[in-house]
């Protein structure tokens, strides 16, 4: 039964030291998990990417680089290509932009978090992960303005602290935690539906 005080989407954003996060993160993430995962993590555009092959040997989840008009579908995990901006619609159809740099990158987390935001409001969780830079804060304000939830990394346990600290300072965090307890935190929001 779903209600509308229900999570939908999880959008995780991270950047140096983020594969490593993404790792830990989500081989904690059952194969049941009950919505979709959007991710941006900042990557060479030079190079073609493996990050999705590579976090799908680590997770039960089922992973692969966004695509244009793609409809999200739980228990999947999106992550933005190199060099497109990766946003979300209603009712959940991704949308790819290679429109001007963010914060000097592409994808940008600000971008996706506040699509994000826009299409699901209370239901959405934004989640900042190790990164240099502040992208991500404006982002984690536009969810937390429409009533979404914000996890940010403890930035002591962030191998690069910039992105996770420049997400407190905003006051917007719900839950500032240590890396290793993240993926705990998210499977009891989206899948403790006592009611």
């Amino acid at each position: 039964m779903t209600t509308a005080d229900q999570y939908s989407v999880v959008a995780i954003a991270s950047s140096a030291g983020g594969i490593t996060a993404l790792f830990t993160v989500f081989g904690a993430l059952p194969a049941e998990l009950p919505v979709p995962v959007l991710v941006v993590q900042h990557l060479d555009p030079r190079h073609k990417t493996v990050l999705a092959e590579l976090l799908a040997r680590r997770t039960a989840l089922r992973v692969r680089l966004a695509t244009a008009g793609e409809p999200i579908e739980p228990g999947n995990v999106y992550i933005a290509p190199p060099n497109y901006h990766l946003l979300v619609e209603p009712p959940g159809v991704l949308t790819l932009s290679s429109s001007e740099l963010v914060h000097f990158v592409r994808p940008s987390a600000d971008l996706l978090f506040e699509s994000v935001a826009g299409a699901y409001g209370p239901r959405a969780i934004a989640c900042v992960l190790t990164g240099t830079g502040s992208d991500g804060a404006m982002g984690v304000s536009a969810v937390k303005s429409r009533g979404g939830t914000v996890i940010v990394q403890d930035p002591a346990t962030a191998e690069f602290n910039g992105m996770p600290t420049a997400a407190m300072a905003t006051g917007d965090a719900d839950l500032v935690l240590p890396l290793d307890e993240i993926a705990s935190v998210i499977r009891s929001l989206v899948m403790d539906r006592t009611s």
